[in-house]
């Protein structure tokens, strides 16, 4: 995989980071590599908006439970309607000028695109980020051990992660390994790669 340091992120080989515009910041990566916890820690410190795909998805199917057979919309949900959601919202906070941290698996190149087209119609600057664990049995305890904190959420299972759909970056990006580091330093690696001050 490539990794990217800040300096992919200045405008017309300055040093100075984009500033001029809004930044939409997603964060990918395997569930359990410690996205929610970073990426929503990485926002609150310059206030940036925050959207999570799992918070979405699970209000849809929380509807479609609801209001009976629908059927419809539980296969929608299956088939990425919460990424549709995510997408529709962060062009709508982007074209007001606020900086959006996105959070989701981001595990398919069509999912990576759609976020660069959103970054795209808004002239909004793209930062790609995965965090990954790199050492298995640290994963797997996270995995086995970590509590829901979305309120009728599933949490996949440690095998659900391994067999999980995920497909190689094709495109430098910026990659932070959580493995044996803390969820600060993780923090404040993140806000590093993107010239936020810690």
């Amino acid at each position: 995989m490539n990794s990217v340091s800040v300096d992919a992120f200045t405008d017309g080989g300055t040093e100075e980071p984009r500033r001029s515009r809004s930044m939409l910041v997603v964060v990918g990566g395997l569930p359990a590599t410690g996205k929610t916890t970073v990426s929503r820690a990485a926002a609150g410190r310059i206030g940036a908006a925050y959207l999570r795909i799992d918070t979405i998805e699970q209000a849809l199917s929380e509807f479609a439970d609801r209001e009976g057979p629908c059927d419809e919309l539980r296969h929608a949900v299956t088939q990425g309607l919460g990424y549709d959601v995510a997408y529709a919202v962060a062009r709508d906070l982007l074209r007001q000028g606020r900086h959006v941290f996105a959070e989701c698996v981001n595990p398919l190149m069509i999912t990576r695109k759609a976020w660069r087209d959103v970054a795209e119609t808004t002239g909004a600057h793209l930062v790609e980020v995965e965090l990954v664990c790199s050492d298995p049995a640290e994963h797997e305890r996270r995995a086995t051990t970590r509590t829901v904190d979305i309120p009728g959420l599933f949490l996949p299972s440690w095998a659900d992660i391994l067999e999980r759909e995920y497909e190689p970056w094709d495109r430098a990006h910026v990659e932070l390994d959580t493995a044996g580091t803390s969820a600060e330093a993780t923090v404040t690696s993140l806000c590093e790669a993107l010239g936020i001050d810690t």
